[in-house]
């Protein structure tokens, strides 16, 4: 009897315990939520990612911080499609952008918007000398059709050309791929995902439209920061994160002073605790700069 009671309240506090972890998941949600009240938090999101100089090493770097980006849309539960995708000359990947469908999916990753830089021993060096690299992240909101932001076709000029990234059964042989250059602001955006030119034309377009909205609502903080003597949260140029593989494991962000040493697990997507400080810290109004330290 006492180990019939026994076997039972072990059940009883593996439920309880399942429970209480359900629940702090729950109120930590929502927690965040609360601090996601920015106009465009709960939108779906746009995600380009550039490497920054240093050829093979940042383009290897780049595929890397894109690879952690899809694990933690999975863990999340979102969901993504790959507007374009540009492999790099021997590995990597000269620029990729994808959508991001999910609720507060810009809110969550705009916290991951600047530049990321990586430390270790690099696999493309025969010496296997310490090399560092960068690469940058850009996050827009994709924009509801109500959102007026005036494209004129006198501004614009659209290419098409064939396929040519990664994506197998995307890649076809004829010019579906489309390029949209405007000319005012220099933006070019391309899109070669879907096998119809049209779609393709119509999502590079989306991307141009969130593009010109953020550069027109920066281009207003200026103004006001030129007036009011603020300063800018993140300088782009400046890492606003460190991924440190050698001589030492650790992964630090220089706005939040948030580090964690399981590099792994980060790059395996595991980033809900650095977007978690970065919105504390905004929000209670306490974030710092980016900064450049050495290791």
């Amino acid at each position: 009897m006492l180990v019939e009671w026994a076997g039972q309240g072990e059940d009883v506090l593996a439920d309880f315990t399942a429970g209480l972890e359900e629940f702090s998941k729950v109120v930590e949600a929502g927690e965040i939520k609360k601090m996601l009240g920015g106009e465009h938090d709960r939108k779906n999101a746009i995600v380009t990612i550039h490497p920054g100089a240093g050829g093979t090493e940042s383009q290897d770097w780049a595929e890397m911080l894109l690879r952690m980006y899809l694990r933690w849309i999975e863990r999340r539960g979102f969901k993504r499609d790959m507007i374009d995708y540009q492999p790099g000359d021997e590995a990597g990947l000269k620029s990729a952008t994808l959508t991001v469908t999910g609720e507060y999916a810009f809110g969550l990753l705009s916290a991951e918007a600047g530049v990321h830089r990586l430390v270790r021993i690099s696999p493309f060096d025969q010496a296997a000398r310490r090399h560092t690299s960068f690469a940058s992240v850009l996050v827009w909101p994709e924009l509801a059709d109500d959102i007026e932001v005036e494209i004129e076709d006198k501004d614009i000029r659209i290419d098409t050309y064939r396929s040519s990234g990664a994506g197998g059964q995307h890649v076809n042989v004829t010019d579906s791929a489309v390029r949209i250059t405007h000319m005012p602001s220099g933006i070019v955006v391309s899109c070669q995902n879907e096998r119809s030119q049209h779609r393709n034309r119509d999502s590079a377009m989306r991307v141009l439209r969130a593009r010109l909205f953020d550069m027109r609502l920066k281009e207003q903080q200026a103004k006001l920061d030129q007036i009011g003597g603020a300063k800018k949260e993140i300088a782009f140029g400046h890492q606003i994160r460190s991924y440190v593989l050698h001589p030492y494991q650790l992964i630090k962000d220089h706005r939040t002073k948030f580090e964690v040493g399981d590099v792994n697990r980060v790059l395996d997507g595991d980033l809900d605790e650095f977007i978690k400080a970065y919105l504390m810290q905004k929000a209670s109004g306490t974030l710092g700069q980016a900064t450049a330290d050495d290791d």
